[in-house]
């Protein structure tokens, strides 16, 4: 049996939302990323495209900041077990940024291959 508290969806909201204070307090990268996907959802609003591209879009801002906020999170859980440079934390470390850089990677093929169709 496991010691867990009962799910409620407002203190579980909370946890999240402080989460994401945390991240933009803390995190230079997730802030940068913020503040690119709030210019590109303004352009999302204003381009003269399907609703399905549009989507396209949007969803692939939020997997780059999903993407940085698991790879913040990867990265604090290997610091809390070692401050020491080990050969596994390491690697750990650079697969959370393989996930972020992979992220970008679709953002920009996305983008890319969306707005050569609407500006072709």
């Amino acid at each position: 049996m496991q010691n867990k508290p009962k799910y409620n969806f407002f203190k579980n909201t909370g946890y999240a939302i402080s989460g994401i204070k945390d991240l933009l307090k803390t995190e230079i990268s997730f802030k940068i990323e913020v503040i690119i996907s709030i210019i590109l959802i303004v352009f999302i609003i204003i381009v003269d495209t399907t609703l399905i591209n549009k989507s396209l879009l949007f969803i692939s801002l939020m997997g780059m900041l999903i993407a940085e906020a698991t790879n913040s999170a990867i990265e604090r859980v290997v610091d809390l077990v070692t401050l020491e440079h080990h050969v596994m934390a390491g690697r750990a470390k650079d697969v959370g940024s393989s996930i972020v850089f992979l992220s970008i990677i679709v953002a920009i093929v996305t983008w890319g291959m969306i707005l050569y169709s609407i500006y072709l």
